[in-house]
């Protein structure tokens, strides 16, 4: 059986990569020997074991620690007493023998001990916090993988729903954050059988741009957001997590005397800077859908086949670096801002990144919607036109130079003295044009999103990292490695001199497991951000977009079958194990489900308003049209008998119907908000535990201070001279003389 290590401190003695002079060497070795003393003596002087062992490359330690029970039993003692000071909710009070009073799940071990290594002293902590300048040499604190825990796990594919029915397990393994996602995830997979089943109806039966189905679906929407924010609050109450914040460790960089208005003062000097990268990502974006929708439709010269991969090639190019660029910035922003607590700076951050993130997802979809399909027309004449013009000047240019551009370049058009100014490399018919306009671009891009683009995300996801590390293990001479560190093929590795080089069981053994730190060490971090992002966007196709294709939720439910598959996959093969964290919510991803939901009132009602057919298109036979077959031009055509201006009206009015909608979608989210509230959360077991708790809580400090429950004091005692006037009393004999009466 392999030693149990707690955590594991990533120590770089040298540079990965770089190369020093003599004298740099020297210095970098003495400057790593003096951390590493330190590292090791902290370490042992707060009553934990640590060992230090090679790494996978030159210059890496790799500390395994290990925490005995005594240190443990007092983490823990600290901890509860700390949250019934804070008022988290407990089902007891902090006593001597915490530790001997349950078992202690290994979520919350690792994240005691993590906590412990990793916090500030102000906290209670050693201080070792991987990128401070007294810990330069500390690259990170990590967990093992319980690898029999992850192969039962992924087995449980063939047999059970993998998040739902391991919900409790999950959150053992790997915490509040993990189990939360989860649990969201298979929360909202089942909500999505709703929307998938209306809109399967609705794409058989229905007409296009239903109404009906848009109103039901913002209804879906609505239900669905307020139905979780009470499941959060009923999972913080049975989890006892509701509240953590106030018992959060502070951040390392964090300023305690920082006046809030200069931080309130740097988060809204942020916002430019958002907004300038919105627009500049805005204008690529706009850029490549007039190359991909119209320009390219135009040009028919020379490798017009291949210059329709022209739109995606620049996209590849300019998209990603920019986000990566932005990324960057907001990153160093939020840390600018001077957040105390680790919970608050990630819901900034994530905020900033999801808003590009957001328009990077939904903008071309917006284009098509309400530029391409209401103005294609009018977008190509223009198209065509600045293309004529700039033809005329590049044709004057070269016969100016007596440059003959191609063969096939002909009279185009004609001007005076009966002179060529035009060329065959783009279309210049404007009926021909006209015909290039794609009528079913919407329902074609929504495919896109739903499908294709899922495919891409799981491959990403699953496939890519065997392949990445298999280059990579090959390019290091060794065979492929998979995430367990077990490797396939031949291997080259020569053994450290402290390994132990035996061919006992138990030297066998310890390689093994060395091997196995080593290959987990090599693997990235889990960062859940990544997650919750692509659900929260494949919820804003459904709520904002599925009214143009109906079968969209379908794909979705489809996709996060296989999405929580893939996701704990990833965390139990392709990642490091996750650091647990004390949460109770799931953060900014709440209030971005919110706004989506009311965005698709806006969006919704206008293309209804826009696109929905005027009546009922019927065959000779009497059916009805499939409703996905239809032109959205061809609707708008019916409202825009004028041309351009009554276009531009019917888009005002459809911005005024969009208005309205808003207005009503406020109010059917406090209508579902209190039938929620009063079906699910009034009088639910969960709401009678946080009473019965906190008034607990209070009885049991009520008694410290020797103050007595009411109704213990016993009968009071009278005295003074009007003490028998209280003794006596008439009214029964009264009765009784009466009844003797009667």
């Amino acid at each position: 059986m392999p030693p149990h290590v707690d955590a594991v401190i990533v120590f770089r003695a040298i540079q990965k990569g770089a190369s020093f002079s003599k004298d740099q060497v020297r210095q970098n070795a003495v400057k790593a020997e003096k951390q590493y003393s330190k590292l090791i003596n902290t370490l042992t002087r707060a009553g934990l074991k640590a060992v230090g062992r090679r790494g996978e490359s030159q210059g890496q330690l790799l500390v395994m620690v290990t925490c005995p029970q005594k240190v443990l039993a007092n983490l823990i003692h600290c901890e509860r007493h700390s949250d019934f000071l804070y008022g988290l909710p407990m089902s007891k009070l902090p006593s001597a023998n915490d530790f001997e009073s349950g078992p202690l799940s290994p979520a919350d071990r690792i994240r005691l001990i993590h906590g412990f290594i990793s916090s500030t002293p102000e906290d209670g902590g050693l201080g070792i916090i991987p990128g401070q300048k007294e810990w330069g040499l500390v690259e990170s604190v990590m967990a093992l993988h319980d690898h029999d825990f992850n192969d039962h796990w992924i087995h449980l594919w063939t047999r059970h729903r993998i998040a739902s029915v391991e919900l409790e397990k999950i959150r053992d393994q790997f915490g509040d954050s993990v189990a939360l996602y989860f649990f969201f995830l298979t929360a909202y997979t089942r909500a999505l059988i709703f929307p998938a089943a209306l809109g399967a109806i609705y794409y058989l039966f229905g007409r296009p741009y239903s109404a009906s189905y848009s109103t039901l679906l913002l209804l879906w929407s609505i239900g669905f957001v307020e139905w979780w924010r009470l499941q959060e609050r009923i999972l913080s109450i049975r989890w006892c997590t509701r509240g953590s914040w106030r018992v959060e460790k502070r951040r390392a960089d964090y300023l305690p005397s920082f006046p809030w208005w200069k931080q309130e003062m740097r988060m809204m000097a942020g916002l430019p800077v958002i907004l300038l990268f919105a627009s500049i990502l805005a204008v690529i974006l706009t850029g490549i859908f007039v190359l991909e929708a119209f320009v390219t439709e135009l040009y028919k010269g020379p490798g017009h086949t291949y210059v329709a991969f022209a739109p995606t090639i620049l996209f590849s190019l300019f998209v990603p670096r920019l986000l990566a660029m932005y990324q960057r910035h907001a990153t160093n922003f939020t840390n600018w801002e001077n957040h105390e607590h680790q919970s608050n700076h990630n819901w900034s951050l994530s905020l900033k990144v999801f808003t590009l993130s957001a328009v990077n997802a939904y903008l071309g979809l917006a284009l098509s919607a309400f530029v391409y399909v209401p103005f294609g027309e009018t977008v190509m004449h223009f198209v065509q036109s600045h293309l004529f013009t700039d033809g005329r000047r590049a044709l004057a240019l070269l016969d100016k130079f007596n440059i003959n551009f191609n063969a096939t370049s002909h009279l185009g058009a004609r001007g005076g003295g009966g002179k060529t100014v035009g060329l065959s490399l783009w279309e210049w018919d404007r009926k021909n044009a006209r015909r290039k306009l794609n009528s079913s671009r919407l329902q074609e891009q929504m495919f896109a999103f739903s499908v294709t683009n899922q495919v891409v995300d799981t491959f990403t996801e699953i496939g890519l990292p065997y392949i990445l590390r298999a280059v990579e293990s090959f390019r290091n001479g060794k065979g492929f490695r998979n995430g367990n560190g077990k490797a396939h093929g031949k291997k080259k590795r020569v053994a450290f001199d402290d390994e132990p080089v035996g061919h006992d069981a138990h030297g066998r053994e310890e390689r093994e497991f060395l091997e196995r730190v080593r290959s987990e060490v090599a693997l990235p971090e889990y960062d859940v951000f990544t997650d919750y992002s692509e659900m929260v966007t494949q919820f804003g196709y459904v709520a904002l977009w599925s009214t143009i294709w109906p079968l969209a939720p379908a794909m979705a439910l489809f996709n996060n079958y296989i999405e929580a598959r893939s996701d704990a996959f990833k965390i139990a093969v392709h990642t490091r194990r996750p650091t647990p964290v004390r949460t109770d919510t799931i953060g900014p991803w709440l209030e971005s489900l919110s706004f989506l939901t009311w965005l698709s009132a806006l969006m919704n009602s206008a293309l209804v308003y826009l696109f929905r057919p005027p009546d009922q298109q019927e065959h000779g036979s009497g059916t009805m049209v499939n409703a996905n077959a239809t032109d959205e031009s061809q609707h708008l055509q019916h409202y825009r008998p004028n041309g351009l201006a009554a276009t531009r009206e019917l888009l005002m009015s459809a911005l005024l119907i969009a208005m309205l909608a808003s207005h009503g979608y406020l109010i059917m989210r406090a209508a579902v908000r209190h039938i929620l509230n009063r079906a699910i959360w009034t009088g639910s077991r969960e709401k009678k535990e946080a009473e019965r708790v906190e008034r607990e809580m209070k009885d049991k400090y009520l008694s410290s201070l020797g103050q007595r429950a009411p109704g213990e004091n016993g009968v009071l005692e009278m005295a003074g001279e009007w003490a028998t006037f209280w003794e006596t009393d008439e009214g029964m004999d009264d009765i009784r003389k009466m009844l003797k009466d009667a």
